[in-house]
């Protein structure tokens, strides 16, 4: 029987055949090249991400002015929150730009139904002045009607710690939230003394409850 089997071997290996099994050699080939042409590798396009402005209420002077800043979307209010009270950046800094809030670590939490906002507070921003209560408020209702421009108007309300609310509508904030970071500064809204437009007063009808 042996010399049989080796009998049969002696032509393969005569042929250059290997004598060993099979042999990966890849994935089996796609497609058809017409003479003369290379593939190219495909390539993805990557995908555009929108972005989006994001208004912010500063104090120029005494008073309220906006700026907006222009993110990666989505700009929901809580990222716009924390984006305000980071304060202004270098280049609004220059522009003479200040905060009255201070710096958080813990993001407020805000509520939403409608044309109604709340913004509670935490602990460490307890305290607040009028005037940041106002930059707090302006910067949430006008983000709020870029999130929904159908509502119209917005009436934000600010629980601190303690007790104490404050609000303000989006009607009686100064105009203006479309100007760049970068542009140069210009004039707010003139002052309205029955509204407090422009001015470090909270308004809306909401005062302290306690506290």
């Amino acid at each position: 029987m042996l010399p049989v089997v080796l009998a049969a071997l002696l032509p393969l290996a005569a042929c250059g055949i290997p004598e060993t099994g099979v042999v990966e050699a890849g994935e089996p080939a796609t497609g058809v090249l017409q003479p003369g042409v290379t593939a190219v590798p495909s390539e993805t396009a990557p995908e555009a991400v929108p972005l989006v402005k994001v208004p912010l209420y500063f104090v120029e002077d005494g008073a309220l002015t906006a700026v907006s800043r222009t993110v990666a979307a989505p700009g929901d209010l809580g990222s716009t929150v924390l984006m305000l009270f980071k304060g202004p950046d270098a280049q609004e800094r220059g522009r003479g730009l200040t905060t009255e809030l201070p710096p958080i670590a813990v993001a407020p939490t805000i509520r939403t139904d409608g044309t109604a906002v709340t913004v509670q507070l935490p602990r460490t921003a307890a305290g607040l002045s009028d005037t940041a209560v106002d930059q707090l408020a302006c910067t949430v209702a006008v983000a709020r009607l870029r999130q929904d421009p159908a509502l119209g108007s917005a009436q934000v309300t600010v629980e601190q710690p303690g007790g104490r609310l404050a609000g303000r509508s989006s009607d009686d904030c100064p105009s203006g939230a479309a100007r760049p970071s970068g542009a140069p500064a210009e004039t707010a809204a003139a002052p309205d003394p029955e509204a407090g437009r422009g001015t470090g007063g909270s308004v809306g009808g909401i005062g302290p409850t306690g506290g």
